[in-house]
């Protein structure tokens, strides 16, 4: 395996609160050191970071890449190859495949194909019920055994109170985390849109935000009962994250993350009904926006995920309630973090921090830093470099971003995983 030196780059490692212009030495696939020079160390390949930040790949919580069973909207080797160009090193997968989750033979499925994408680092969350059905318990420990990290519905419903108590039991004894999100099906009754002023204007069907905090306020007093490990994905509204930090408060052992673009769109963004805009949960109002923002900034949530969701041209065809929700959105996330830097939100330790090391530690996962002997999973990147989302830039098969067109700040350059380059922009 090759040996690498990264110089001159500001190195930003949060799990060891680094921040300092200095190299760094990878070799066997590994970080062997960080400034000083090892002995008879004779680099094959040098990365000249200079002006540019050297942090650890970034963890994406929540993706879908459509594969298996869905592979005219994207496929497990194009999803990877924009990964890569973003800088994430490792992709965590929601359990509604297809067919789902729910057995080691999917997992098994799904590894081979990493591995035929030479991309290994895709970790799988379990289906929590069979086939995504809410009605019983998927077999956790197999799934565990088989490689699985967490357990979840991946946002489908779970048909009852006592078997979502069940499955948490379940999950508790065996050391199984359970990523969950919250939303209250009834109570969302096949909207497409938030609750308020636009969909009220425009006669869109509208999901209020009780949705979120009736389904989160009841996981929050079973994991209380349970004892089950619980981080919530993709927080929308102002309500929940009030219950989140009471609960955090409590001492309940939760968590939570926030997909990238509720932090920068809102309902207002939808006119004139772009179906680009049309995501689960929904865009919610200015208010929420500016709540979740502070609720980063002040460490109630501390992951980021793109929640990435590829889709073909004839799921955003038509109107608006009767197109697929999702965002494809993974190229976009190191820039959109970037605004936040730029908007004064949050510090950009803090913003590598909720892509890198606070996923790893929730996940259990070992890396998201760059500490000697860690794996070298690495991200360099020029946070001035601008960039335009066109089909000469973009890698993913999906189109569905509302910013194409438009020119973001902040480029990766390049991309290693256990020490192999996998993503060079030259």
């Amino acid at each position: 395996m090759q040996k690498i030196a990264i110089e001159n780059g500001r190195i930003i490692d949060p799990a060891n609160q680094t921040d300092s212009i200095g190299s760094l030495y990878i070799a066997e696939g590994h970080v062997i050191a960080v400034n000083e020079t090892p002995g008879d160390f004779t680099p094959d390949i040098v990365i000249d970071a200079q002006n540019q930040i050297v942090c650890p790949g970034f963890i994406d919580i929540s993706t879908r890449l459509r594969q298996p069973g869905q592979s005219h909207k994207a496929t497990i080797k194009s999803e990877t190859r924009a990964a890569a160009s973003a800088g994430v090193t490792t992709l965590v997968l929601q359990a509604d495949t297809k067919p789902a989750a729910d057995t080691p033979a999917i997992l098994e499925l799904i590894k081979d194909l990493a591995d035929k994408a030479d991309y290994p680092n895709i970790v799988t969350i379990g289906a929590l019920t069979q086939k995504l059905e809410g009605q019983e318990l998927s077999p956790m420990l197999a799934l565990k055994q088989a490689g699985c990290i967490a357990v979840g519905n991946a946002g489908k419903p779970v048909s009852n109170l006592l078997i979502l108590r069940r499955a948490m039991e379940y999950a508790a004894s065996h050391d199984l985390l359970l990523i969950y999100r919250p939303h209250e099906h009834s109570l969302g009754n096949k909207g497409c849109a938030h609750e308020g002023a636009v969909a009220t204007r425009y006669g869109l069907p509208g999901i209020p935000y009780t949705a979120e905090t009736i389904a989160l306020a009841q996981c929050l007093e079973l994991a209380e009962q349970t004892g089950c490990r619980v981080h919530f994905g993709q927080i929308s509204c102002k309500r929940s994250l009030i219950k989140i930090q009471q609960a955090k408060k409590y001492g309940l052992d939760v968590s939570a993350d926030i997909a990238i673009h509720q932090l920068h769109l809102t309902e207002n963004d939808m006119e004139p009904f772009d179906s680009a805009y049309h995501v689960l949960p929904p865009l919610r109002s200015d208010q929420d926006k500016q709540a979740l923002r502070d609720a980063l900034s002040q460490g109630v949530i501390t992951v980021l995920c793109s929640d990435h969701q590829p889709h073909d041209l004839d799921a955003k065809l038509g109107a608006f309630p009767e197109t697929e929700p999702g965002m494809a959105s993974i190229e976009t996330l190191l820039s959109l973090m970037l605004k936040l830097v730029n908007d004064k939100t949050i510090s950009l330790s803090q913003g590598i921090a909720a892509l890198t090391c606070n996923p790893a530690s929730i996940l259990r996962l070992p890396s998201g830093s760059l500490s000697v002997g860690m794996i070298a999973d690495i991200c360099v990147f020029d946070a001035h470099m601008n960039w335009t989302i066109d089909s000469t830039t973009w890698k993913s098969k999906g189109l569905n971003t509302p910013f194409w067109g438009s020119t973001l700040s902040g480029r990766v350059t390049h991309t290693l995983q256990s020490g192999k380059i996998i993503y060079s922009l030259n």
